[in-house]
């Protein structure tokens, strides 16, 4: 099974990732995660954090001479802002009393954040002692285990890439067939959408919302290729592919709806307009269409993987909302931590970490293998019985 758990907090000194069930022999290529990493950062609208921070990940365990062991994968990011952080965030009880703000403690909680309903929660009574956890600092650490997922799937032939198309209430015009390399087209735009018009005027709303003290959200939308036929299943409710890949999504902070293919778009038409007609063609069955994206009774139907989420506003705004003093009850302004106007284009690549985690578990969940070599002749195999099964009568 291949499974990862992340550690650490936005202004510790380090983020963490441990990635479990990389068959042995995968090539882990470091700088592909660095590269992630900095995709991540990237992006129009994005605030002074990314200006401290130049993540690179440092490998722990689990590889030796740039190939995994099968043994668990542990990634580390150093917060380099640590260093003005040591004693807010110290580990250890602090040897005399300081100041609220040299502890940096937080006492108006943001609407929208976790602030509120975490210091409930866990019956804490700074605010810091949530947010720290919940900021989407802890990204990174998504990122990085996806890197590992994304070296995976590629070695199998499965690609992901990810592109905004609407941001701020902007859409872009979409090409009627997206690149083959959808990734490498989008890079170039700072806020990673294939419309060029779109693109300034989504500048444009950016540049206007900071002036405001505002923010902005958007919808990205996640595109795997080279996906099989046959990964996910519809016998329980839990090996559902669709639904693993929008909880995985909706995971992400920010992120408040998941539609796959057609998606919403599909309950205001008949059916007749929705479904992808079964066709025969050269080399076996087929699809007339992918309004399905990808995917049909939580198995993957063997075309393109299509995703969309969109991202609420980021809740810290530099002109504050109300909210009340922890302390007192009484009405103040919310607290401004430093953030981004807009941050939709690095959530892309962050819900391209989540969906191939997912799609990395699915693959090892039908193939199998404790070994790379192993994994590609199981899936090798199966593609052979897929492909003797065109056209032949039921027995």
């Amino acid at each position: 099974m291949f499974r990862f758990t992340t550690a650490g907090e936005s202004h510790g000194p380090a983020l963490l990732a441990i990635v479990e069930g990389v068959p042995a022999g995968l090539e882990i290529d470091g700088e592909q995660i660095d590269a992630e990493l900095r995709r991540r950062q990237g992006g129009y609208g994005r605030g002074g954090r990314m200006r401290i921070e130049s993540d690179r990940a440092e490998i722990l365990s689990g590889v030796r001479h740039g190939q995994a062991l099968g043994s668990p994968i542990t990634l580390q990011v150093r917060n380099r802002d640590w260093e003005n952080w040591t004693v807010a965030m110290s580990a250890a009880p602090l040897d005399s009393p300081a100041d609220d703000e040299t502890l940096r403690r937080v006492f108006f909680p943001r609407p929208g954040h976790a602030d509120l309903v975490g210091i409930l929660k866990y019956d804490r009574h700074d605010a810091r002692d949530i947010l720290e956890r919940a900021s989407a600092r802890e990204t990174t650490s998504r990122v990085a285990a996806g890197a590992v997922a994304k070296q995976l799937l590629r070695a199998v032939g499965i690609e992901i890439g990810s592109h905004v198309v609407m941001l701020g209430g902007i859409e872009a015009k979409l090409p009627d067939e997206l690149p083959a390399d959808l990734n490498a087209a989008v890079e170039p735009s700072p806020v990673r959408t294939l419309d060029p018009d779109a693109e300034e005027r989504m500048i444009d709303a950016i540049d206007e919302a900071k002036k405001n003290g505002d923010t902005l959200g958007g919808v990205f939308e996640v595109v795997v290729s080279g996906v099989p036929i046959g990964l996910g299943s519809h016998v329980s409710w839990d090996r559902k592919l669709d639904g693993r890949l929008a909880g995985a999504l909706m995971s992400i902070q920010a992120i408040k709806g998941v539609e796959i293919g057609m998606g919403f778009e599909a309950g205001a038409r008949p059916g007749s307009r929705v479904h992808d007609s079964i066709v025969a063609g050269e080399h076996g069955y087929g699809r007339s269409a992918n309004a399905a994206g990808g995917l049909e009774g939580g198995i993957t139907t063997g075309l393109p993987i299509v995703l969309r989420a969109v991202m609420k506003p980021i809740s810290t705004l530099m002109q504050p909302l109300p909210t009340v003093d922890l302390r007192t009850g009484e009405r103040g302004d919310a607290v401004r931590e430093r953030s981004d106007v807009c941050a939709l284009p690095a959530a892309g690549v962050v819900g391209e970490a989540m969906v191939a985690i997912v799609l990395a578990e699915a693959v090892l969940e039908k193939f199998g293998g404790d070994s790379i070599t192993e994994l590609r002749r199981n899936i090798d195999g199966y593609l052979a019985q897929i492909a003797g099964r065109q056209f032949l009568p039921a027995r």
